[in-house]
C-alpha cells in the first residue's frame, strides 16, 4: 500500500537521496516554517492537512559536533525536546515515527554492537540522540534506527586509521529504509566494520592518513562499529 510520509529535516544531506530514492510513495518534505518541531501545533496542522501515515524524524541538531560541547541548550531543544514533540503528536494522531539516532550511543569500546547491548554515548551529541530515543521508546507505533551513515564522496581531507566503525552511504541508506517503513523497534543500519582510512579511500582517493590518540578530546569512539545481523535477516 502506498504510504503518505512526511520527512522532517528533509532539506539535508540524508533528505536530498530520500527525494531521489522514494518514488512509490507520496512523500513530503516541509519547511521549518509550517513543520515546526518545537511548535506541536504546526506538526499538527500539517499533518492532519496531508493526511500522512508516517514520519521520518531526521531533524536536529549535527554537526559541527562541538556544538553539543559549547551550546548544550540549543543541543537539548532539538534533539531533546523536538523529538519528545514529534513523538507526542504521532501518538496523538496514531502515525508511524522512524527515528533516526546513532551508533554513537553505544559504548564504542569492543565494537559489534547489536541492538540490545548496553548504552553510553561517547559524546554530548550521542547523548543527545539518546535522549530522544527515550521518548520514541515510549510509543510503540515507532522504529528507531540507529545509523552509521556518511555522503559519498568521503569529505573529509582526513581519515583514521586506527578507528573502526560501520559506515554506509547515504544513497544505500535511503534504499534499504524503503524496507523498515513496517518494522517496528531497534534496528542497527551500517556497513560492515572495518576501519575509517579504508572505507574513506574508496570513494575518496585523495584522503590522508590520521590518528586518533588515546588522549583526544574529539569525543570520537575507537570502534562503534555495530552488529547488522537483524538487518540482514530483514533484507534477506
Amino acid at each position: 500500500m502506498n504510504k503518505k510520509i512526511v520527512v522532517t529535516g528533509g532539506s539535508g544531506r540524508f533528505g536530498s537521496c530520500l527525494k531521489e530514492t522514494i518514488t512509490n510513495h507520496k512523500i513530503f518534505f516541509p519547511k521549518k516554517k509550517i513543520f515546526n518541531i518545537l511548535n506541536p501545533d504546526s506538526m499538527r496542522k500539517y499533518l492532519r492537512k496531508t493526511n500522512a501515515n508516517v514520519v521520518i524524524h531526521l531533524a536536529g541538531l549535527s554537526r559541527p559536533m562541538s556544538i553539543h560541547e559549547k551550546n548544550i541548550n540549543k543541543s537539548i531543544e532539538l534533539n531533546i525536546i523536538g523529538t519528545a514533540n514529534v513523538t507526542k503528536v504521532c501518538s496523538e494522531l496514531n502515525l508511524k515515527l522512524i527515528y533516526f539516532s546513532t551508533n554513537y550511543v553505544y559504548p564504542g569500546i569492543k565494537g559489534n554492537y547489536s541492538e540490545n547491548d548496553n548504552l553510553f554515548p561517547v559524546n554530548n551529541y550521542a547523548w543527545s540522540k539518546l535522549g530522544g530515543e527515550c521518548s520514541v521508546q515510549l510509543y510503540k507505533n515507532s522504529l528507531i534506527v540507529r545509523v552509521c551513515m556518511t555522503e559519498k564522496p568521503f569529505l573529509h581531507k582526513e581519515a583514521f586509521v586506527n578507528v573502526k566503525s560501520s559506515f554506509m552511504y547515504h544513497q544505500d541508506v535511503a534504499r534499504i529504509l524503503l524496507k523498515l517503513l513496517n518494522k517496528k523497534g531497534i534496528i542497527n543500519v551500517g556497513g560492515k566494520s572495518q576501519y575509517i582510512y579504508d572505507f574513506a579511500k574508496k570513494s575518496n582517493k585523495k584522503v590522508k592518513k590520521s590518528f586518533l590518540k588515546k588522549n583526544a578530546k574529539i569525543g570520537m569512539p575507537f570502534d562503534s562499529s555495530i552488529s547488522t545481523k537483524k538487518l540482514k535477516k530483514i533484507l534477506k
